[in-house]
């Protein structure tokens, strides 16, 4: 598939269009340094594809998670979904089976976050953010076939007393956030930096059930961070902290009633108040509209997180060795209403409990010599018990219309992982001009997993249910009945009726290198010139969610990408851009998909291929007014998926299976062609000692679906997103008082859908006719911000 020519005309547009502009001489850009090859480096002088979000950017545009960011960064979208979270590069993501390693590596200072509930942890005095697109398997590790996401903290230093406090009110969610840090140099060789955030929030989701706005959040994060500067040559940092993110109610509704066509069918939301009523639940009134109004009988997460880092770098004759060491656990506890509607027909209700330990080392050779290098070796070792349960409590009408109320589907899951790995990156310098690096990494791991699924009694009525620890089924009728109406094998099954049970085990052991190659050529003293080859791949695993004991293993998926990329410094050092063209081609790609009723099944697409250009830029006007922009080209395209799930009333077309569908040829969810953003700032001296900034930020998306079986009536539309500020502060930078606008447009954006729960099984009364659910972020937003630095 090509590309559009327009969209590659735009931006490449940009160009001359920066250079004519900027006044000679008048302006210049502050240099931005970053560590996305494990060294400082100007980002001019990294040979990849990479957008950095500073500190000042986080706080002017209101950036509280990784979810905010992704506004300003093109190919990047963040999706939270029932059951996970997603995190997209460039169409590459990781899907929301809870046994999926992220196809996007996150890290927090140089530690791996791989589990997708970490994608939600709020940033609290975070340097700067850098995105790092494609594959990154040398420096970054197996988990970053799509790219990587580097957050980088403040540290402590020795220099002065310093700190901030930050307060800020969001009138449209009631909500308030409060922050802040202090640095202490207890001497000239020990310092200690406190921070502290509490955020609470009503959401922006009315509940017409229970009265309550949702989704409310509840989040704490107190970490501390000791650096030591032993000698001239060995400086240590311990970083500990502690996160607590609660969230009381969900962000999604029911959306989208659609019927079978058939004489006399009834929509959804009229079916399912007779089957209430005709059940024991009289008075039903169904929303289906997109109203940011959602009935449910009660949703809760609740997460705590704890994370102790300890970095070392030692110099040693202009060499510099570093050590990492770092253990990561959180427990993650989740009740759902996952009918998605104030009937009372199924719940969830589970735990993940995770623990990370990881030690890094590497060794860095001065710069500047003939052959720059690194090394290094990496080690890590992690578990997961993930029990969890499908409830149909005793009030449920699927309970009373089935004899099975009171009743329940209990998972087991658990899976541990012991990986090690080395790895290096070699640059020869072969004149001032001309640069080889050359790189690869081995790796090995060894994964076991467990799955195992039980038909149970529940004897309590209502939820929360924290006790995953049900009596087996005494009901001879509940197997075939959890089996006939929602598609679960469980151990309960005698042979004759489902051979097999559901009693799971698997061991894996894999081994890869993966090489990368980049050529680096300054054509001239403003602009470099780079081509990249580079091999990635993601481990296979076990699948953790589906309900069929014949899905349980899947492989591992691997790419190849070629990146052609310039970066440019213009109009005298006043603008710079960057442009990168990339192709990437991806082999057995992990997804997961619903499977109609209550399951998501886990399966290998065959290739897919996706390519596309990047354009970003910075441009220093005059001493006041600021400019950065960027834009994302995408094409994505399945070369081979025969085996995908259909979406509702789809023909079934897969020449392997007469009830799945070939996706051959189609794009995928989360993957829009176009995007991009838009940023200006405008600084206004008004006295003496004060200054008034006026911001606005622009964000573009193309339509892109948002279930993974790209059902068109879950096809978000395009759309301009705008926000905006107005900050008056001392010139000396000791206070400011800002007025931030977020999505001023008021654009109705969906981040995940996928079809109802139960919408076409017999609890239908027969009929076909469905709805979906549907994630929407937050409609406008404005928030007053009060900030003091010293």
């Amino acid at each position: 598939m090509k590309f559009r020519i327009n969209a590659i005309a735009a931006g490449m547009a940009l160009v001359p269009a920066l250079a004519i502009s900027g006044t000679a001489g008048a302006q210049m850009l502050e240099e931005v340094i970053v560590t996305a090859q494990k060294r400082s480096q100007s980002l001019s002088d990294v040979p990849i594809s990479v957008n950095v979000v500073g500190a000042e950017q986080i706080s002017n545009s209101g950036i509280t998670n990784l979810n905010d960011l992704a506004d300003f960064v093109p190919n990047l979208s963040m999706n939270q979904t029932g059951l996970g979270t997603n995190v997209t590069i460039r169409g590459i993501s990781s899907g929301i089976n809870p046994a999926f390693e992220q196809s996007v590596g996150m890290y927090v200072d140089d530690v791996h976050y791989g589990r997708p509930q970490l994608a939600r942890v709020p940033y609290l005095d975070v340097d700067r953010v850098e995105v790092l697109r494609g594959p990154q398997p040398i420096l970054f590790g197996k988990n970053a076939i799509a790219g990587a996401i580097s957050a980088v903290t403040v540290k402590a230093d020795t220099e002065e007393l310093s700190g901030y406090v930050e307060t800020e009110y969001n009138f449209d969610q009631d909500g308030y956030d409060v922050q802040g840090a202090i640095n202490i140099p207890v001497s000239d060789t020990f310092a200690i930096r406190l921070a502290g955030l509490k955020r609470e929030s009503d959401g922006y989701y009315e509940n017409i059930n229970n009265g309550k706005d949702e989704a409310e959040l509840d989040h704490e994060i107190l970490r501390a961070n000791f650096q030591w500067d032993a000698t001239d040559d060995l400086s240590l940092n311990l970083k500990v902290e502690n996160a607590k993110f609660d969230t009381v109610g969900r962000f999604v509704e029911v959306v989208s009633p659609v019927t079978d066509g058939q004489a006399g069918s009834l929509d959804y939301a009229t079916q399912l108040a007779a089957s209430a009523n005709a059940f024991g639940q009289p008075g039903v009134v169904l929303n289906t509209d997109q109203d940011f109004k959602r009935q449910s009988n009660g949703d809760l997460e609740e997460t705590e997180l704890d994370n102790i880092t300890f970095t070392v770098n030692y110099n040693m004759n202009d060499f510099t060795l570093t050590s990492v060491t770092s253990s990561v656990s959180y427990d993650y506890y989740q009740q759902c209403d996952c009918d998605f509607t104030d009937v009372v027909i199924i719940e969830t209700s589970g735990y993940e409990e995770y623990d990370q330990f990881s030690q890094e080392l590497r060794l860095a050779s001065p710069e500047g010599e003939t052959i720059d290098y690194i090394v290094g070796a990496y080690y890590s070792e992690y578990d997961i018990d993930s029990p969890s349960a499908l409830i149909v409590s005793t009030s449920s009408i699927v309970g009373t219309a089935l004899g099975i109320g009171g009743s329940g589907n209990q998972r087991t899951y658990k899976t541990d992982s012991e990986q090690w790995s080395v790895f290096g990156q070699a640059t020869w310098n072969i004149s001032d001009e001309l640069r080889l690096t050359v790189g690869g990494r081995y790796s090995e791991e060894e994964k076991t997993g467990e799955r195992r699924v039980d038909i149970v009694d529940i004897a309590q009525a209502e939820g929360p249910y924290r006790d995953i620890n049900f009596p087996v089924s005494t009901n001879p009728a509940a197997a075939p009945s959890y089996l006939g109406l929602f598609g679960i094998d469980s151990e309960q099954l005698s042979a004759s009726t489902r051979p097999g049970g559901h009693n799971l085990s698997g061991k894996r052991s894999e081994t890869k290198f993966t090489p990368a190659v980049n050529m680096q050529w300054d054509a001239t003293e403003e602009t470099m010139l780079y081509v990249s080859y580079t091999e990635g791949f993601k481990a296979g695993g076990f699948d953790a969610r589906s309900n069929l004991n014949t899905n349980f293993e899947f492989d591992e998926e691997t790419a190849e990408s070629f990146e052609l990329g310039a970066k440019m410094s213009l109009a005298d050092g006043a603008a710079e851009l960057n442009v990168s063209l990339y192709r990437t081609e991806y082999s057995d790609l992990q997804t997961s998909q619903f499977d109609g009723t209550l399951g998501f099944n886990v399966t290998n697409a065959g290739s897919s291929t996706i390519q596309g250009i990047e354009v970003e830029g910075r441009w220093q006007a005059t001493d006041s007014l600021f400019f950065s922009g960027a834009l994302g080209y995408l094409d994505f395209e399945f070369d081979e998926f025969e085996n995908s799930q259909c979406f509702y009333q789809e023909t079934p077309d897969s020449p392997t299976d007469p009830l799945l569908c070939d996706r051959s040829g189609d794009t995928r969810e989360f993957a829009p062609e176009l995007s991009a953003n838009l940023s200006t700032n405008y600084e206004l001296e008004i006295s003496d000692d004060i200054g008034l900034t006026f911001g606005l930020d622009f964000s573009y998306s193309d339509a892109y679906f948002t279930s993974p079986t790209l059902d068109p009536n879950l096809e978000q539309d395009s759309y301009v997103k705008v926000g905006g500020r107005i900050q008056l502060a001392s010139m000396e930078n000791v206070w400011s008082v800002a007025l931030i606008g977020e999505n001023l447009t008021d654009e109705e954006i969906s981040t995940f859908g996928n079809q109802l729960p139960l919408a076409t099984s017999a609890l239908n009364g027969g009929q076909t006719n469905a709805a979906y659910y549907a994630f929407y972020e937050a409609p406008r937003n404005v928030a007053l911000k009060v900030r003091y630095n010293f």
